[in-house]
C-alpha cells in the first residue's frame, strides 16, 4: 500500500484508495454499489449485492441488511444492533466509521474489508465485476457456512452451547447446527418485519388477534425448527425510539431523551399504557405452546429493575394461562446492577437467570455500548473486574437457588479468556451467534479439560 492509502496493481498503477475506516464488527469482505439508507423508505433501493451505508441500523432495515454484500455505519460499537445482526446473518460489517455517509457516495463501487475495518474505492476490474476483493477462504455465505459446520463432528461439553436468533428467517438454516437449543430468541424483528404496527394501536382498533397470530407464527417457526431442543424467547425489549418506527406508535410512545435507560422491558409490561400489548405477547406464547404444540418454548423477562416489577410481570403471565411447570419456565434477564445486588432474592422469583452482558457491562461501567469512540478507547470490556465480579455473584446466586444460569452477550464470542472465566464460575450455558458456535464450543471444551486436569493434579 502506498503512503496516500492506495494499493498498486500489477503494473504499479494505483488500484484502490482508502476511503474510510471503522471498527471490524462482522468479519469478511464484499464489494458492490453504495446505497445510502437514511430511513425505512430507502431500504426499497437496496438490491442483492449492494453495500448498505447508514448512520446506524434500525430494526426496520433488516430486510435491506439481508440483501447487502456488506454494511458500513457511522455509529455504533461491536455490541450495537448492526454488529449483532450482521454477525448472525453472516454479513460483513464495519461500525463506528463516523462519517461514512458523507465520504461514500450513492452508486459508488467500493470494497469493504470488514476483517480489517477498512473501505476502499474499487479497482477498475472490481468496478466492472471482474474480481472479488479480499475474499478469505472462510468467508462463506451463511448457507455454505452452516452446511460446513453441521458436517463437522460436534465436540461434547458439559456447558451447553446455545444460539442467539433474531427471528424465524434463519431458523431452519441454523437448526442444522449442533447447538443445544436457542438461548435468546429476539421478538423485536418479528414486530417490525412481520407486523409493522404498534401493538397498542392494534389493541385500540380491535385488531389484537392479528398481532397474536403473526407473532405466534414467527415464534412457532423457530420452536418447530429446533424441537425438541429448548427455545428461550425474550419478551419484547424495544425502546421508545424503536417503537416509534412502527405504524400507529405516536399515540402511545413518548419522546425520551435517553431511551436506553427509559421505558423498556419489564417497566412497559406493568404500566397501564402498555399492559394490554404485553398480554398480546403472552397470548401469542400460549398459542405457540397449545395450538401449535410447541412445548419446548419458554420465556425471558428483560430489563428487570425491581423485585416488585418481576412479581407483577409473573402475575400477568399467569393470568394469561401460562403456568410455570416442568415444560414452561420464566427466566429473568440480569442486565441491571440492582439485580446483581439482590441476586438471591431475584433468583427466588425465576426459573433461570440469563445474563445480558452487553447491557450489564454498559450500566456497571457507565459506558454507552453504542459509542464507537469509547469502544475504540477500550472502555467497553466485559472482562473488567467489576463486570466479572457481577457475573460471579449472579452465577453463585443461581446455584444457591437451584436454578440454571446462562449468558447471552457478545463477550464469549470475542474473548476466549472471558468464555473460560464463565466455565470456571460454573455457568450452565453460553448463548452465541451461529457464526461463533463451533469456535466457542472448542474454547469451552478446552476450558473444561483444563479445569479437570488442574483438579487431578491437586489430589
Amino acid at each position: 500500500m502506498t503512503r496516500n492509502g492506495t494499493e498498486n496493481g500489477p503494473e504499479g498503477r494505483q488500484e484502490r484508495r482508502l476511503l474510510c475506516r471503522g471498527l471490524a464488527a462482522s468479519p469478511g469482505a464484499g464489494s458492490g454499489k453504495v446505497v445510502l439508507v437514511t430511513g425505512p423508505a430507502d431500504t426499497e433501493k437496496m438490491a442483492r449485492g449492494d453495500i448498505l451505508v447508514a448512520r446506524n441500523i434500525t430494526s426496520d432495515m433488516v430486510s435491506a441488511l439481508r440483501k447487502a454484500a456488506a454494511v458500513v455505519t457511522d455509529e455504533g460499537g461491536r455490541t450495537c444492533h448492526a454488529a449483532i445482526l450482521s454477525r448472525e446473518l453472516g454479513v460483513p460489517c464495519i461500525v463506528g466509521a463516523r462519517n461514512a455517509t458523507e465520504l461514500l457516495k450513492e452508486g459508488q463501487t467500493v470494497v469493504v474489508d470488514a476483517t480489517r475495518g477498512a473501505v476502499y474505492s474499487a479497482s477498475s476490474d472490481e468496478a466492472a465485476g471482474k474480481a472479488i476483493p479480499f475474499e478469505p477462504a472462510e468467508n462463506l455465505p451463511p448457507e455454505a457456512a452452516a452446511a460446513k459446520e453441521s458436517a463437522q463432528p460436534s465436540v461434547v461439553t458439559a456447558t451447553k452451547i446455545l444460539l442467539n436468533l433474531e427471528g424465524p428467517a434463519s431458523a431452519e438454516r441454523w437448526a442444522a447446527l449442533p447447538s443445544d437449543g436457542v438461548g435468546l430468541l429476539r421478538t423485536e424483528f418479528i414486530f417490525s418485519g412481520r407486523i409493522g404496527v404498534h401493538p397498542m394501536h392494534l389493541v385500540r382498533t380491535n385488531q389484537g388477534g392479528l398481532f397474536v397470530d403473526k407473532l405466534a407464527e414467527g415464534i412457532a417457526a423457530v420452536a418447530r425448527s429446533f424441537a425438541p431442543r429448548p427455545v428461550l424467547m425474550r419478551f419484547s425489549d424495544f425502546r421508545s425510539n424503536d417503537f416509534l418506527r412502527l405504524q400507529g406508535a405516536r399515540e402511545t410512545e413518548p419522546e425520551e431523551n435517553n431511551p436506553m435507560l427509559g421505558w423498556r422491558g419489564a417497566s412497559r409490561y406493568v404500566s397501564p399504557e402498555y399492559e394490554e400489548a404485553f398480554r398480546l405477547e403472552c397470548r401469542a406464547v400460549r398459542k405457540v405452546r397449545e395450538d401449535f404444540g410447541r412445548t419446548n418454548l419458554s420465556v425471558i423477562v428483560p430489563f428487570v429493575r425491581t423485585l416488585g416489577e418481576m412479581e407483577a410481570v409473573k402475575k400477568i403471565i399467569a393470568s394469561e394461562g401460562l403456568v410455570q411447570g416442568p415444560s414452561f419456565k420464566i427466566w429473568l434477564m440480569a442486565e441491571v446492577p440492582s439485580v446483581v445486588l439482590q441476586a438471591e432474592e431475584f433468583a427466588a422469583l425465576a426459573d433461570g437467570i440469563t445474563i445480558g452482558s452487553n447491557d450489564l457491562t454498559q450500566l456497571i461501567l457507565g459506558v454507552d455500548r453504542d459509542s464507537a469512540l469509547l469502544g475504540a478507547m477500550g472502555y467497553f470490556d466485559e472482562r473488567h473486574p467489576a463486570v466479572l465480579e457481577a457475573i460471579s455473584l449472579l452465577v453463585r446466586a443461581a446455584k444457591k437457588g437451584g436454578i440454571p444460569c446462562s449468558i447471552c452477550g457478545e463477550g464469549p464470542s470475542v474473548y476466549p479468556d472471558f468464555a473460560e472465566h464463565l466455565v470456571r464460575e460454573g455457568v450452565d450455558s453460553i448463548s452465541v451467534n451461529a457464526d461463533s458456535l463451533s469456535y466457542i464450543r472448542g474454547i469451552v471444551a478446552s476450558a473444561e479439560q483444563k479445569i479437570i486436569l488442574e483438579g487431578m493434579r491437586r489430589r
